[in-house]
């Protein structure tokens, strides 16, 4: 790969990541479908570990296919392309590196939200939000891999 092509890559890159974080703040702070848009009265949060998921799944039937797919693989997709980038712009990089970073920008964007009274603080998004940092991580190792494999084939 030339020199030009790589800095073209390395800028589309850097460009993804800001629309990216711009689609984060949009979605967790101000989406209006989704709720964001009003101030609560009192603090929401659940520090129990798996409370909302399994009331997702308990009333799967209630609430809709729809609703339960967005809380618990929203909350995993939305940090995929987390994990990805910080995976692919760290000097260093790994599996741990990425679960805690992952799992402090989650903890960040939950505390956040409590403090505003923006959303609600949960345990339960910030375990689906670190997995889907996790899977960023996985999907970055294999395309490393599949380029580096191309690149030596190439040579």
């Amino acid at each position: 790969m030339s020199i030009k092509r790589a800095k073209i890559i390395r800028a589309l890159g850097k460009v993804l990541f800001v629309l990216y974080v711009g689609f984060l703040i949009y979605f967790l702070f101000l989406a209006e479908w989704y709720g964001r848009t009003e101030i609560s009265e009192e603090y929401r949060y659940n520090l129990e570990l798996f409370k909302e998921i399994r009331r997702f799944i308990t009333y799967r039937e209630q609430l809709g296919t729809f609703v339960v797919a967005a809380n618990l693989l929203g909350n995993i997709l939305i940090f995929v392309p987390y994990g990805f980038f910080v995976s692919m712009a760290g000097r260093t990089r790994g599996l741990f590196r990425t679960f805690f970073l992952s799992m402090f920008l989650s903890l960040g964007v939950e505390t956040v939200q409590l403090v505003t009274r923006v959303g609600s603080f949960d345990v339960d998004d910030i375990l689906l939000n670190t997995i889907g940092g996790i899977l960023g991580y996985v999907v970055f190792a294999a395309c490393s891999r599949v380029r580096r494999k191309h690149h030596v084939r190439n040579r």
